[in-house]
This record gives structure tokens, sequence and C-alpha cells, in this order.
């Protein structure tokens, strides 16, 4: 009932806005003469309008056509380049300026205080624990954001390493909220973030030190065409990482984590062929080792006592990416192929899952990921106001879990993932623009036959009060494909779910996006329900984990505002409220993550001098643990302040300070309480030579 009631009220708002177009349609005029429509795709321009609004028209379009003006444009949304305030979604563009004054080092670090962004670390300086890695959940839901890399993916079952892209070499993050699964496929269910590298390179050095034993050091090299760069950082102790609980079946109790030695290498390189050819490699490797100690004991079996050792662990990650890209104003396609190889070995003082001491214990484990594909997509301008995009993309997945002391069974899964889409896009007003879009998705030679397909479609409608303020209105269906490891078991402690159901989604949202005088603001309601979210839940009487399917859903509301200031300043805000809920069969809908988020940024540049303070405070939050009942847990707030001196043209002195208010925090949402790190701070220098 509750489904019918929204898509009639749907239903009545896209009624309403149509409606309301051909009063509005009297005081606009035709769009552009086809001959005018080399830019008709960033920008609109009416022939009628007065001549200071023509001039003002053709200049916008004009920057907007051109790689210096990125921040209003927008090409993940709808996979053609727009402006943003003409995108019928919930964006946000995040220039490579306002990346570098943030003071971020990588991209991990640059979306971790975004508008309606969970972010949860593991460890410091991307110190995974393994496949454990740092995540964005997009509106409260876990594991639904898609990771693009120059619009191919990077992702493996479903995770992702973001501190492996250095921010020099970033150009622009487009980031979508919602479903985007249509245009992109498996994972895209509450967002995408779409990471776009630079193209060509200046000379640069840098390097840095902090406290914890944290140095850092870096080379680019490049002109125009090519790029290359190698980066090193390190980070050298951080004492209690985080608590979580011990739920073995002779010990019940509580243990604590610190971490050693976190170091990570990352190095690439890029090669612009022509201005519709480019090629990307990329190499990125983490190790750091992980101590876990007893710290309370509420029952033994064993005689353990606190401060008994429980494990120690050294996990490394070794991850490669390869891309060549082609676009122009029809075609685009893409080959691309990733693959990683995750390992965790170390002394076992405790056993998992029964709390025995095991003098001399030994675990080890290594998986590797790999995926390569090709994707190919060509536009039709079929008139001026009408316009089509057909696309095919094909993927090829393997998991292995590779032979080593703890993995006495080596196991290897692949499939094909099929996927073949369309949107057509039709202007019935100069100010009235409705996209529709479709996508079938399919896999082949899965292991025992287990293949799925999905089909999803989408609407939206964009109304345009004026140039500068418009309402958008979107339906949009969406999935994510179960990953080998929730199917077939990721390690011992994870039990095989073979019968997991694909997950299955439906984002509503009403839109606004203006611009004046030099304000930028955006708001968004939003509905979304997923069937069949496959999630972890603790199975006591065997002392391990195993994937089920649930639902979940969440109701929110965004709103943001972006400011470019008088005197030097500059600054934003973001505020978003929801109520993401999960229930699992024959269960009640309990909340998970946090209802109030708040975010916000200021910068001040004058002369040789920049500063920027941002933050992000999430409150009404739960904790959810795959063994007990959720339950009420601490705001966190997360703080970054970065100063920068420029004695001249060719120099940068930087001061990054973390955690400013040095706060406690635990950025997890589950039993394991991770918390960030106390305050931490990094002196740099970077010269261009």
């Amino acid at each position: 009932m509750m489904q019918k009631r929204k898509l009639l009220a749907l239903a009545a708002a896209t009624v309403w806005t149509a409606s309301a177009a051909p009063a509005w349609a009297q005081s606009m005029q035709a769009d552009k003469p086809a001959g005018q429509q080399a830019v008709a795709d960033t920008a609109e321009r009416t022939p009628a309008a007065a001549p200071a609004e023509k001039e003002q028209h053709a200049a916008d379009a004009a920057a907007a056509s051109h790689d210096h003006h990125l921040g209003d444009t927008v090409v993940t949304a709808t996979r053609r380049m727009k402006r943003d305030l003409d995108v019928p979604a919930a964006t946000m563009i995040i220039t490579g300026e306002a990346i570098r004054e943030s003071g971020a080092s990588d991209a991990a670090e640059a979306l971790a205080k975004v508008n309606g962004f969970t972010y949860k670390s593991f460890g410091a300086n991307g110190a995974s624990m393994g496949t454990m890695v740092n995540e964005l959940s997009v509106r409260g839901f876990k594991s639904g954001t898609l990771v693009l890399l120059n619009g191919n993916p990077i992702s493996w079952r479903g995770k992702y390493n973001l501190d492996q892209i250095p921010a020099d070499s970033i150009e622009r993050i487009e980031v979508v909220k919602g479903a985007g699964s249509v245009l992109y496929g498996s994972d895209a269910m509450s967002g995408i973030v779409n990471i776009i590298t630079k193209k060509g390179a200046e000379n640069t050095v840098h390097a840095g030190f902090g406290n914890f034993g944290q140095r850092e050091y870096g080379v680019r090299i490049g002109d125009k065409r090519f790029s290359a760069y190698y980066n090193s950082d390190k980070w050298g102790h951080q004492n209690d990482v985080a608590e979580s609980d011990v739920r073995a079946s002779g010990l019940k109790g509580s243990m604590r984590t610190d971490l050693r030695d976190a170091e990570k290498t990352s190095a690439g390189l890029t090669y612009r062929f022509n201005s519709h050819l480019d090629f990307l490699f990329g190499y990125y490797e983490t190790e750091a080792t992980y101590l876990r100690f007893i710290d309370r004991v509420d029952q033994t079996a064993y005689g353990v006592h606190a401060g008994d050792p429980y494990h120690v662990r050294h996990y490394t990650t070794q991850q490669y990416i390869a891309q060549l890209n082609y676009h122009d104003r029809k075609w685009k396609g893409s080959l691309y192929f990733n693959t990683g190889t995750v390992g965790a070995k170390g002394r076992t003082d405790i056993n998992s899952k029964t709390g025995q001491k095991t003098p001399g214990g030994w675990y080890e484990t290594r998986e590797r990921n790999q995926t390569y594909g090709a994707k190919l997509q060509r536009t039709w301008k079929l008139s001026p106001k009408s316009t089509a995009v057909l696309g095919l993309d094909m993927e090829h997945e393997t998991y292995a879990s590779l032979l080593a002391p703890s993995t006495a069974n080596a196991a290897r899964y692949m499939r094909n993932n099929w996927g073949a889409f369309g949107q057509w896009e039709q202007k019935f007003t100069a100010r009235d623009t409705g996209i529709i879009g479709v996508r079938e998705t399919w896999t082949t030679a899965a292991a025992r036959d287990e293949n799925y397909h999905n089909f999803s479609a989408s609407g939206q409608w964009l109304h345009k009060l004026d140039r500068e303020n418009s309402l958008y209105l979107s339906a949009s269906q969406s999935f994510i494909m179960p990953t080998f490891a929730q199917m077939y078991g990721e390690s011992s402690r994870h039990a095989p779910a073979p019968d997991l159901r694909p997950q299955t989604g439906v984002t509503y949202e009403l839109g606004w996006k203006a611009r004046h005088a030099g304000h930028t603001w955006k708001a968004a309601l939003f509905h979304m329900r997923v069937k069949d979210n496959i999630t972890p839940h603790w199975v006591g009487a065997r002392a391990e984990y195993q994937y089920t399917n649930e639902d979940f859903r969440n109701t929110g509301l965004e709103l943001s505002c972006e400011t470019q200031g008088r005197h030097g300043f500059s600054w934003n805000w973001g505020l978003t409220w929801q109520n993401p809920e999960t229930r699992a069969k024959g269960a009640d809908w309990e909340r998970t993550f946090g209802k109030l988020q708040l975010t916000g940024g200021v910068l001040y540049k004058k002369g040789k001098w920049s500063s920027a303070l941002n933050a992000s405070y999430l409150a009404s939050r739960v904790q959810s643990p795959l063994h007990d009942p959720t339950y009420p847990c601490r705001p966190y707030l997360l703080t970054s302040w970065s100063t920068a001196y420029h004695p001249d043209a060719r120099s940068e002195i930087r001061l990054t300070v973390d955690n400013v208010l040095d706060r406690a925090d635990v950025t997890s949402h589950t039993g394991a309480n991770y918390r960030v790190a106390p305050t931490s701070w990094m002196l740099s220098c970077n010269y261009v030579f």
C-alpha cells in the first residue's frame, strides 16, 4: 500500500511539473539551431535573448566546453557532459584545486567529509586489515557505492582502495548520489564516485614528516602528454586502534588492537596519445602489522588472562590497474584491467573459535581478485531536442583463495558479467526535459551454474525555473550481484551462502538546484528501498559468519550550499537528515548508521597564504553488531586543518593537522570499535622544477 502511495505521489508531481511547462514556455524561446549544438550538452542558449544575456550564455557555454572550467560540469550522472544545474540528480564536484587546498593526500581523505557520506577507517595511512578496507557509505547504505576511475570500475568484490590514488593526480571527483545501476550496473545502489585523473603534470618533488613516525616523499615528472609519479608514506605506530568482542566457545570478553609500521607505496604513469585516446597504469602496495591483546575476560575455560596476546597479523595488499580510454563527440570506449592480491600472516596465540591457547600457532591466508573488461558507448543527436545513448559492457571476474598454511583447500571462481543499456533524452520545451533509461545485466560461466540476471529502469524529469534555478524528479531501480566471497566464504570464519539473491532496490528523489550571487544551493528529498540486502550475521552455534538476505529502507533530506565570498573567504556547509533501517526475515526494523550529519568548511586565501578548515559531524548513531541488537553510540566529529605558505610561484610549505580536537571517535558501525587516530600533524614541502 505504501509503495502504491509513493508511486501515485511521484506520478502526481510529474503531471504537475508537466502541466506547468506551457506557462513557463511562453517566456522561453526555442532551442539552439542545429549549427550551434557543439556545446549544447554543457550549456543552454536562447537565440531570442537580450544581447547581454546572449553574451553571458555564450561565455558559460564556452567555459563549460574547456577543461579549466570543470567545477560547473558533470559527466558521470548522464554519461554526457552537462552543466551541473542541468543534471536531474544529486551531484557534487570536488575539484583538484579544492582537494589540494584541503590538505588531503589521497582520494580517501578528499571524500571523508563529504555531505551524506559515512566514512569508516580501519587504520591510519590506508593500512587496512586485509579485506577490511576503508569504506564510503552513501545515504546510510553499506557497500552500495560504485567507485570508478575515469569511468572504469576499480573495485574488487565490492571493495576498493581509495588511498592508492594520490591527490595531486586527481583532476576532479564527481559524486552522484542515488541509484545509478541503469547506466553503470551492479554496486551503484546508493551512489557513484568517479575519480577523474589528470592527463599531464608538472615536474614536482615533495617530502614531509610528522608525529607517530610519519614520513612521506614523492616525485612526479611529466608534460602535457605524459606523467609518471612515485609516492611513499609511512606511519610508525598507534596504540588502541580498536576494541572488539571475543566470542569463542571457551572464551568471552574483549580485545584491543595496536598498529605498527604502516607503509604505503603508489606509482603510476599516464600517456595522452591525442585529445581522444589516453592510457593509465597504476601500482599500489601496503603493509602493516596489527597486534591484538586480551583486554577483558568475562569467561574462560583455558586460563586466559587480561594482557595475554591474542594474535599478530601482518597484512599486505598489492594492486595493479591499467586502462585505455577513447572518447570523441559520439563514441566512448575503454579497456581496463584490475588485479589485487591480499594476504595476512602471523602468530596465533589463541584459537578464535575455541578460545584455547595455541603456543607456536601460525596463520596465513592469501586471495587474489582480478577483473578485466571492455565498455563501448555511442551517442546520437537525433534532433535538436532528442538524444539517444546506447552502450555495451563486458567484464570477466575471477576470485581465488590461494594455497597457504591456513587455506588447505584453495579454490578459484569465475564468471562473466554482461550489460546492455540505453538512454533517451527528450526536450519537450525549453524548460522541460525528460530522460528514460533501461539496462539488462546477466552473468555467464559461474560455478554450479549460479548465474543471475537483472532488468532495471529509470525515469528523470528536469524543470528549469530559469537558467540558474532548476527542479528535478527521479525514480531509478538498482541492483547488486552477490560476490564470490559472500557466496562461497571468504575465510575460515565465513560460512558459504550459495543461495543468495541479488539485492534490488528503487530510489525516488525530488531535488532543487540554484545559483545566485556567488551561492550554489542544492536540496534533495529521497526515499530508498532495497530488497534482499546482503548482510553478514553471526551463527553462534558454529562461531562463524554467514551472509543472508534482509531488507533496507531510508528516507532523508539533503541540503548544501557553497559560497564564494569576498576578501579571500569562501565556505560550504551541508546537512543530511535520514532514517536508515534494516530488517531481517521475521524481525522488526532496526536503525543503522546515523540520523543527522552536518558538514562544513571554510577557506581563506590572501597573498602567499591559504588556510582551510573542514569538518564532518555524525549524530544519533547506532552500532549494529553481528550477534547483538543495535545500541546507541557517541557521535563522531572529524576535523582537519591545513595551512600553506607559498614563498614563490614554485614552492609550497604546508602544515596539515587531522583530528584537531583530539577526539577518540569511533567511525565503525559494527561491534568492533575502530577509532580515528589522535591529533596528527604533517609538515611538508613541495617544489616545482
